[in-house]
């Protein structure tokens, strides 16, 4: 199976502008994310609209391709840097994975664990969830939450707690029923991926700002395969401060 794993980065950020470049143990984050994924793949290239960040991964020695600055999503800078790569170099692949270019802990075996889903023919997209490991955050909205079938296709994603627990006492909810945290890396057919970049934004994604929500509407299976390591993303300078000290141990 041939991958391209693909990193959306960009410059602009409201709450950290540069993120990708700060650094942790001497290298930028994006650094960390493309060297976790080139364990993968050899084909791994970052996506960007800031020459910043284009010329920092030529330096350390990644791959990497200018996009436009406008995209609504990570997954249209997938899509455009995609086409750009297959057109390029008359490549072709199998699978493109889109891995969060501000999360510098990801493990290889996760990308992996996707990767592998498209064993079964019927995959069209896949993600990651991880079960939470306590309470409060249940209820954090930043969090978010996704319930799946049996057979391991997503239902439904939300901000909100989900599923809601009927006649249970709030703080006795992670007790009940297991909740799963949504971890924001996904894998697509290339076919697909296509398809759903040319989507236009539908009433739930716009309720509750969730792209994914986009695919369920219009009928695409997104396949949910378990993790157990966490996600920790660097959203804020105070993220990047809690990442050093993790690194450092």
């Amino acid at each position: 199976m041939k991958l391209l794993i693909i990193i959306p980065a960009r410059y602009a950020s409201t709450r950290f502008p540069g993120k990708p470049l700060a650094e942790i143990g001497g290298k930028p984050v994006i650094q960390h994310v493309v060297e976790k994924a080139a364990k993968v793949s050899s084909d791994v290239f970052v996506a960007t609209d800031d020459d910043r960040i284009y010329r920092k991964v030529m330096a350390f020695g990644g791959q990497a391709v200018m996009t436009a600055a406008a995209h609504r999503s990570g997954t249209d800078r997938c899509f455009e840097a995609y086409c750009k790569i297959v057109s390029e170099r008359d490549l072709s692949y199998d699978v493109v994975i889109n891995v969060q270019g501000d999360e510098p802990f990801i493990l290889p075996e996760q990308i992996r664990a996707l990767a592998n889903c498209f064993e079964d023919p019927e995959i069209q997209i896949a993600t990651l969830a991880k079960q939470f490991d306590n309470n409060t955050d249940i209820f954090d909205p930043n969090k978010v939450k996704v319930v799946f079938s049996g057979g391991g296709k997503a239902l439904y994603f939300s901000r909100s707690p989900i599923p809601y627990c009927r006649g249970v006492e709030t703080q006795d909810w992670f007790a009940e029923t297991a909740f799963y945290k949504h971890v924001g890396m996904y894998a697509y057919r290339p076919e697909v991926l296509k398809e759903i970049t040319a989507l236009l934004p539908g009433r739930l994604e716009k309720a509750e700002s969730l792209e994914q929500l986009r695919w369920l509407e219009n009928g695409y299976h997104i396949a949910v395969k378990i993790t157990e390591h966490e996600s920790i993303g660097i959203d804020t300078p105070a993220d990047l401060e809690k990442a050093k000290l993790i690194y450092q141990k």
